[in-house]
C-alpha cells in the first residue's frame, strides 16, 4: 500500500450504498487493507456484505464507542446526515480528518454535529462506479498536507480530483459533475425519442445514441483536444453537423437552458444544507 493510502488510524466507511460501495472497492482495488476498513451501515446489500468478507473489512451496525478514525469517511444521503452524525461522534478524534460526499451538507452543519476537526467536503459522481468518476473537494484549515494526500489518494481511485478554494464552489461543483451524468443520461435520451421520430426502430436508436454518446465520451477522454475543437473537427462547413448545430447553439438553444438547469441544481444543493 502506497504511503498516501496509509493513514494513523482505520477508515470508515459511513454508509455503503452505491457511492460508498464504489469507493470501498476502488480502495481496495489500489491497495488499502480491507481489515483496516470498518463499514458503518445498518443494512447494506448481499453484493456488499460480500465484498466486505472477502476484504477481511470489518461491518457493523453502529460505531463501537472505542472506535476513533484516521479518515471517517460519510457516504450518506444527505436528508439523513443528521440523523446519522451523532452516531459516528465518537470517532472523531483528534487526528482523524472527516470527509463527506453529501450534497449540499456544509462543513459548518458537519461541525455542529461533530465538532471541530480536520474536514473534507467532496463531491464525486456516479462513474466513480467504474472508475470514471470527477471528483471536487475542499478542505477546511485544519487538514493538515499530509492528511489532504491522504483523502486525495482515497478519492482518486474512482478518477481525477479538482480541490476548489471556496466552499461555495462544492454546491457549483456538485451543480456541474455531481448531477451531470444524469444530463448526459437524458441527453441519449432525448437522441434516440429524435432518432424514432425519424422513422428508426426505438430500440435501434437507442442503442445508436447510447454508443454514440459513450464513444465521443471515449474520444474526449483519450484525446489532448478540447471539446471544442473535437466538435470543430466533425463539423464540416454546410454539413449534416452543422445544420443540428445552427439549432443547437442558437441563442435560446442548449447554452442557456443548462445555465438555467445548473442555476436550479445549484440553488437545491444550498436548500440541502438546511
Amino acid at each position: 500500500m502506497s504511503s498516501e493510502l496509509s493513514s494513523s488510524g482505520p477508515i470508515v466507511l459511513v454508509g455503503a450504498g452505491n457511492m460508498g460501495g464504489a469507493m470501498l472497492s476502488g480502495w481496495l482495488k489500489s491497495g488499502v487493507p480491507g481489515a483496516s476498513v470498518v463499514v458503518v451501515d445498518p443494512g447494506p446489500s448481499a453484493q456488499m456484505m460480500d465484498i466486505i468478507k472477502a476484504a477481511g473489512a470489518t461491518h457493523v451496525t453502529a460505531a463501537p464507542s472505542d472506535l476513533t478514525a484516521g479518515v471517517l469517511f460519510l457516504a450518506v444521503k444527505p436528508q439523513v446526515m443528521e440523523a446519522v452524525l451523532p452516531l459516528v461522534k465518537s470517532a472523531v478524534g483528534a487526528a482523524t480528518v472527516v470527509v463527506s460526499v453529501a450534497a449540499g451538507k456544509t462543513l459548518g452543519f458537519l461541525e455542529k454535529h461533530l465538532g471541530e476537526a480536520a474536514m473534507v467536503r467532496a463531491m464525486p459522481n456516479t462513474p466513480a462506479m467504474v472508475g470514471r468518476g470527477v471528483t471536487g473537494a475542499f478542505a477546511n484549515a485544519r487538514v493538515t498536507p499530509t492528511q489532504r494526500d491522504h483523502v486525495h489518494a482515497l478519492l482518486r481511485v474512482s478518477g481525477p480530483v479538482e480541490w476548489v478554494p471556496d466552499e461555495a464552489d462544492i454546491d457549483a461543483v456538485t451543480a456541474l459533475s455531481g448531477s451531470g451524468p444524469a444530463y448526459v443520461f437524458y441527453l441519449v435520451e432525448c437522441m434516440a425519442e429524435a432518432g424514432r421520430k425519424l422513422g428508426l426502430q426505438a430500440d435501434l436508436a437507442m442503442r445508436l445514441a447510447r454508443e454514440t454518446v459513450a464513444g465521443a465520451g471515449e474520444l474526449m477522454h483519450q484525446s489532448p483536444d478540447d471539446a471544442a475543437r473535437l466538435r470543430q473537427n466533425v463539423t464540416s462547413p454546410g454539413g449534416t453537423t452543422a445544420a443540428a448545430l445552427s439549432v443547437l447553439m442558437a441563442e435560446d438553444a442548449m447554452q442557456p437552458l443548462f445555465d438555467k438547469a445548473l442555476a436550479a441544481a445549484r440553488k437545491r444543493a444550498e436548500e440541502l444544507a438546511g
